[in-house]
Order: C-alpha cells, then sequence, then structure tokens
C-alpha cells in the first residue's frame, strides 16, 4: 500500500502563443501525481475545457489537444480514493455567470467542505460534483459578483477555508495562482520574457526549458494577464507547514520545492540511518524507485556497496487487484521480481520511503527470503506513520495504519525484517532544512497546523475525497 497525493495543477500564460503544449506537457510531467483523469481548460475569448478519465497521454489524443487553442490556460491530474472515480470529479471546473466566467484546479484538501457546502446549498446553490474543489469555485464567484474585485473576493474566500489548497485560476482572462496561508501544498513559478507557467513542482519548469522564478508564497495571490503580474500577499502566518511527505515520497527527486532539493534531502535521510547504524550486511539494496536516494546516502555513509536487487516492471498498472490470494501474490512478483544470483546467501539493508500498513514491506520482504536472503535488515525514510491525514493525502484510517497500534518491534516481527530501524523526527527536520514550525507533521504526531477538532465528527469520505 503506497500513500498517494491527490492531484497535480499547472496553470500557463504567453503573450505571443497558444499555452495548450506547455500544459498538456506540464501535466505529463506530473503525472506521478494523480493518474485517474486529467484535464485543461484554456481562454480564447470564452473558456474551452476538455477533461476526461485516465492518463495524460491517454485522454488527449492529437484531435483534442488540436480542438483548443488560448494564450492563458489551466490543467489538472487528479488521484481519488475507491468510490470518488468519476468524471463528474474530474477538473477543472468551470462555472459561467453573467459576470464572470471562472474555472479551477485544485490540490488540497478542506476540511471544513460540508459546512461550506451546506451553506451554499441553503441559498439555492447546485453542485454537479462531490469535491470540496467545486465549492471553492462558488465561493470565488459568489465574491467577485458582490464586490467587482477578483482580489478582495479570493481573500474573503481564504478566511473561510479551513485546510490546505494551491489553486491555479482562469478568471476571464486572467490566469491567477493561490496558495493557502501555511503553504501545505506546493505551488512554483517559472518565467521568461513571454511566459508565465505555476505549477506544482519545479520540475515542470525543467521540461518546458522555462528558468524556475521561484515559489508562490503562502497566502499569496499571484495575478496574470496582458497587463503585467501583480503579486499580492493577502494572508501572512507566523509559520508555515510545508507537507513532509513530498519531500519524503511525492515529489520527483529533480524537483526542488520551498527552495529545497528534494534529491539532498532523500539522500541526506539516507545518510543519517549510515552514519548511525552498524548492522553486518553485504549490501544495500532500494524499494524501486522511489528509495534508490536513501539507498545512495545510506551506502555513501557506511562505505557499504549500493545493489538493485528488484525488478520493477512499469507495465503493470498500479491497481492490479486479484481476487484469489495465489493470484495476488503472483501480482506482486510480476511487479517486483528479485535477482535471486544477487541475492542468494546474502545479508541486505533494504530501504524504503516508508511503511503505511505493513502489507507491501511483508511481501517484499518475503520475496527476498524466497529468493535466499539471508538477512534482511529494513531502514525506513520516514518516521512511523501514526495518524491519517486530513490535508489532501490520501492514505488508510488510524486503525489500518501498522504503527498506530504497534511498536517498533512489533512492527518488525509482524513484517518479518531481521532489524527494523524508523528515521526519528528529530533527525527529518535535520535533513530537510526547516524547523518543525515551519513543516506539516500530522501523520506523524497526529498534531495537525489548522484546527481540525470540530470537523472530526464528519464522515471519513470527506477527507479522503479528491481535491
Amino acid at each position: 500500500m503506497k500513500i498517494n497525493d491527490k492531484c497535480g495543477i499547472v496553470g500557463a500564460y504567453s503573450k505571443l502563443e497558444d499555452v495548450v503544449s506547455l500544459i498538456f506537457y506540464g501535466l505529463y510531467t506530473l503525472q506521478h501525481r494523480g493518474q485517474e483523469s486529467c484535464g485543461i481548460a484554456v481562454y480564447n475569448g470564452e473558456v474551452n475545457m476538455s477533461k476526461g478519465m485516465g492518463m495524460v497521454a491517454e485522454f488527449f489524443s492529437r484531435e483534442r489537444l488540436n480542438s483548443l487553442h488560448g494564450r492563458i490556460g489551466i490543467g489538472h491530474v487528479r488521484y481519488s480514493t475507491a468510490g470518488a472515480s468519476r468524471i463528474e470529479n474530474a477538473q477543472p471546473f468551470l462555472i459561467t455567470h453573467s459576470k464572470v466566467t471562472l474555472a479551477i484546479a485544485h490540490n488540497g484538501n478542506i476540511v471544513n467542505y460540508l459546512e461550506l457546502r451546506r451553506e451554499l446549498e441553503r441559498v439555492g446553490q447546485a453542485f454537479v460534483s462531490t469535491t470540496d474543489s467545486e465549492v471553492i469555485a462558488h465561493m470565488i464567484v459568489r465574491e467577485y459578483i458582490r464586490s467587482g474585485d477578483i482580489v478582495s473576493s479570493i481573500e474573503n474566500v481564504m478566511n473561510k477555508l479551513v485546510g490546505s489548497y494551491s489553486l491555479v485560476l482562469l478568471v476571464d482572462d486572467k490566469l491567477i495562482a493561490v496558495r493557502d496561508p501555511l503553504g501545505i501544498r506546493p505551488l512554483c513559478m517559472g518565467r521568461d520574457e513571454n511566459t508565465v507557467v505555476f505549477a506544482s513542482e519545479s520540475v515542470v519548469f525543467d521540461v518546458l526549458n522555462i528558468p524556475f522564478y521561484g515559489d508562490v508564497k503562502p497566502g499569496e495571490v499571484v495575478i496574470v494577464s496582458d497587463e503585467g503580474i501583480e503579486r499580492h500577499r493577502i494572508k501572512k502566518s507566523n509559520r508555515t507547514a510545508h507537507c513532509m511527505f513530498e519531500y519524503i515520497y511525492f515529489a520527483r527527486p529533480d524537483s526542488i520545492l520551498n527552495g529545497i532539493p528534494v534529491y539532498s534531502v532523500r539522500e541526506k535521510i539516507g545518510k543519517i540511518h549510515g552514519e548511525k547504524d552498524d548492522v553486518d550486511a553485504d549490501f544495500v539494496t532500494p524499494v524501486p524507485d522511489s528509495a534508490i536516494p536513501f539507498a545512495l546516502g545510506y551506502s555513501r555513509a557506511r562505505g557499504l556497496p549500493y545493489r538493485e536487487t528488484l525488478i520493477r516492471n512499469r507495465y503493470v498498472g498500479r491497481t492490479f487487484i486479484l481476487p484469489k490470494q495465489k493470484q495476488r501474490e503472483l501480482a506482486v512478483k510480476l511487479k517486483l521480481n528479485p535477482m535471486i544470483l544477487q541475492v542468494k546467501g546474502k545479508s541486505l539493508v533494504l530501504f524504503d520511503d516508508s511503511i503505511v500498513r505493513g502489507t507491501t514491506s511483508t511481501r517484499i520482504i518475503k520475496i527476498l527470503r524466497e529468493a535466499g536472503a539471508r538477512e534482511i535488515h529494513m531502514r525506513v525514510g520516514c518516521p512511523p506513520i501514526k495518524s491519517l491525514c486530513k490535508l489532501g493525502i490520501d492514505m488508510p484510517t488510524d486503525k489500518e495504519l501498522i504503527a498506530s497500534s504497534r511498536n517498533i518491534e512489533e512492527i518488525r516481527k509482524t513484517i518479518g525484517a531481521d532489524t527494523l530501524k524508523y528515521l526519528e523526527i528529530e533527525e527529518l527536520l535535520e535533513a530537510i532544512g526547516l524547523g518543525e514550525d515551519r513543516l506539516c507533521l500530522g501523520c506523524l504526531t497526529g498534531e495537525y497546523p489548522v484546527k481540525i477538532p470540530k470537523y472530526e465528527q464528519l464522515p471519513l469520505s470527506v477527507f479522503l475525497r479528491n481535491s
């Protein structure tokens, strides 16, 4: 079981050329952030949109892309939990009113979503989806109709939102980027002389060959139009709460988030593990592909050889579900096959980015045992995950999280490792280079950077809904 981020967003503006290809390749670059659905909306006197289920390259045929034209646009890739995989929830969302046309793409989770939705329903607002993203869109449109000022409209909506949100908006002929006051979810900006692009990760700018300009600041609204770029720092907080799991797992290793290279963080985590470890082993090996930088950092710190022993089949779908136990076991080996000649008779350090339910770790260790591994010493790049995330990440319930009810020794026995060591929270802070008041550690500590308790009685589906 892997944790999944909810989505990735892209916004693009150009003085000179159509931005559809920029958005398409930007979404393609962010495909790891969501594989359920995708969509693009562009402005060319009016907003035209195409969205549907599936991967970016599968859904956006040449014909679909050729039907979209505009110098301003936004795009979205989405991950959803079971039961929410519906075309109605695909983004961007488009709202058309006589006074304004607005399209929105959102990454995050609004924990007071039901309260806000019920308020709108009481005044007659109808909804086509079950997502909080549509609620945000309607709230902004209603404020804009009253005030005629988009900045104050967004500010009034931000004052009512509890949770995480990075947004890209088309408001008539303007491209707007918005990040929540704590900067929980990432949002970056790239620009050159003629083009401005916003994206969930900086790697998009590498692919598009556009210089990385920096992060959208927490609480900031950036407006891009033919008149230029306006930056408004609407809401400031004494702290930030950047999601620590972006550095551990979600973001691509070649991204820079909040000024910090993701690869360097992962490599330093491996180094920290290696510097304090003295287990006798023949080599260190990663669970591919996310744990490779961890294992390399560990290898260098200890002077221990690095070996790849598990080969991933990248052509197997991530939701490969079969009904019988034997078939499920075959499916695991179809995804990850051990190199027996590397493993047989060896003592190895096995690195993974995290342990969630423990089922994947158990299966991988079993595969390596069956391949003849003599000893397996599990090392984890993340501290124990003990609490459900309520700010935009799909996780199992608290009861399903293996570390919520077991200590480390009990987890070791459950997954079948000879030894097991996690990263400590203090070491995580050291590796990222940010203090506890700059990161969200809610899934590790159960303490969240926004006040959630009044919404705890809401159904779990509220927190696991895609946004």
